[in-house]
């Protein structure tokens, strides 16, 4: 079983990422989705029924599918959210909160 590289979409929006796969025939609860400041790594798996041995034709893909999406503004990891629907799975990622600009109190 080798690894799978799932195909993706990503929006951009002004405070938010949305980051859509594709996961076909994938167990919802084989899915892990994880979060660092900067990253969010997929990963799902496929297993392969006992019955397509005797398969004349398997172009289905089995095994374990994987990616891993790099952002240039940090996330927010205590705010995603996913869903799983018809083989896309969608996470919401909040960007991190981070002022560009602080004003400095003059003391006297």
């Amino acid at each position: 079983s080798s690894v799978r590289t799932p195909a993706g979409e990503i929006f951009e929006e002004k405070d938010k990422y949305i980051i859509k796969l594709e996961l076909p025939g994938v167990e919802k609860d084989t899915i892990k989705v994880k979060a660092t400041d900067r990253t969010l790594s997929i990963s799902a798996e496929r297993t392969e029924p006992k019955e397509t041995k005797e398969n004349l034709i398997s172009e289905f893909r089995y095994g374990t599918w994987s990616r891993t999406f790099h952002f240039q503004n940090g996330l927010n990891r205590d705010d995603l959210k996913a869903t799983y629907k018809d083989g896309i799975l969608e996470v919401i990622a909040n960007k991190a909160q981070t002022h560009t600009e602080v004003t400095v109190k003059i003391e006297d």
